[in-house]
């Protein structure tokens, strides 16, 4: 497998402005804080990285390659934790 580099933090914000849309825009329709999502741009979190590829249009894989294959090409399992209510 060709190695791909993962989107520069830039063309992904890039991107959402493409889409009309902004980084804390995303997030507050999300729920969160409006700085949350700001989080998965620079390390690995599951849910975040759906919320922003869902908003540019894109799978998660396609913007972040190195969080979901291994050298090798091979899918790396990952997995989002769901919320426990007590």
């Amino acid at each position: 497998m060709k190695h791909q580099y993962d989107w520069h933090p830039a063309d992904i914000i890039a991107a959402l402005r493409k889409r009309g849309t902004t980084l804390a825009a995303t997030s507050r329709a999300a729920g969160l804080s409006s700085s949350t999502l700001s989080n998965a741009l620079s390390r690995p979190w599951p849910k975040g990285e759906i919320l922003i590829a869902d908003a540019v249009g894109v799978a998660p894989e396609v913007i972040w390659p190195s969080r979901y294959f291994d050298d090798c090409g091979k899918v790396i399992r990952r997995a989002v934790r769901e919320k426990h209510l007590v």
